[in-house]
């Protein structure tokens, strides 16, 4: 079994009320490949670097099973730079630098090697390349999951419901899915949203865990508590690499399997926010990882009696 994910390779510099680094890698393929890794093999990778990026995150991530044929490097050109400083809540931030770089000139290539991989992990990017990695899949993959956010509904809102008509599961905040739908009720947003094209949508709520809607049903997932948050800014793209890195190795994309999938989603990207940048992601063991998904089901697993 085999996951493509398409999306940025990048440098960050994260500033949280609980520290700081002037430039550590980052990116949503680099977070969506180290979760996924530990469920699915090879992940093949689509994005774009510059002669920046370091030989040794290359090299990590190609020991994980990531293969790396679609990463186009722009020898003359910097990576994709973002900067960012938290809020006290750490669900709000400032963007401080945003450097395109190489991810100006991005044109994605599907390798022929690619073609067939059942699963595609769209990653946060200009709708118009996410359609055109699509588009260039010769046989349309089992399960398409899409990840946007707000800049992409202020400027590219036709773009973006052209890509909405071709994928099965959409991934949005609670604010993204209130501004894409016109509805402040994540129900009837949730109805709005799945008639432009999604089977599926997930909506993220942060520390206050995710939903799952499917037709009539809903599922939601809290969020573990934790009691210390270093860095949150790879959660969502870790979230979505467990959850599809899961659905890849059980070859499930039903709604009960789905929910599952929520729970290691959530799992892993509680493990995410413990560090800066991917680090803790690149340590982790399958013990860790079993012990925490377990953690989740004591959460919410009870026994009641009806009287």
């Amino acid at each position: 079994m085999s996951l493509i994910t398409v999306g940025t390779m990048a440098f960050d510099a994260i500033e949280t009320p609980f520290g700081k680094v002037d430039k550590i890698v980052g990116g949503s393929a680099t977070y969506v490949a180290y979760a996924a890794s530990n469920y699915v093999q090879p992940i093949y990778q689509i994005s774009i670097i510059g002669n920046d990026f370091p030989a040794a995150e290359i090299d990590a991530l190609k020991n994980r099973g990531v293969e790396l044929e679609g990463v186009e490097v722009v020898p003359d050109k910097k990576s994709f730079f973002w900067s960012g400083k938290y809020h006290l809540d750490m669900n709000t931030r400032d963007t401080l630098v945003t450097d395109l770089n190489v991810l100006a000139d991005f044109n994605p290539i599907v390798p022929e090697q690619y073609q067939g991989s059942p699963f595609l992990m769209l990653g946060n990017l200009m709708p118009k390349l996410q359609l055109s990695v699509i588009n260039q899949m010769k046989t349309r993959p089992k399960l398409i999951v899409m990840d946007t956010m707000n800049f992409w509904m202020d400027i590219a809102l036709d773009d973006l419901k052209e890509v909405l008509k071709k994928v099965d599961v959409l991934m949005v905040n609670d604010s993204e899915a209130r501004q894409l739908s016109g509805e402040f009720s994540l129900v009837k947003a949730a109805r709005v949203i799945m008639n432009m094209g999604p089977k599926y949508l997930i909506i993220k709520k942060g520390e206050h865990g995710a939903l799952l809607f499917h037709e009539q049903h809903v599922f939601f997932a809290p969020a573990l508590p934790l009691e210390e948050v270093f860095d949150p800014t790879g959660a969502g793209d870790t979230f979505a690499g467990g959850f599809i890195g899961y659905l890849a190795k059980t070859e499930d994309i039903s709604f009960d399997n789905m929910k599952r999938a929520i729970i290691v989603g959530s799992a892993l990207a509680s493990f995410c926010v413990e560090k800066f940048g991917p680090d803790r992601m690149k340590e982790l063991t399958k013990a860790e990882i079993d012990d925490r998904i377990n953690q989740f089901v004591q959460l919410v697993n009870f026994d009641i009696d009806l009287v």
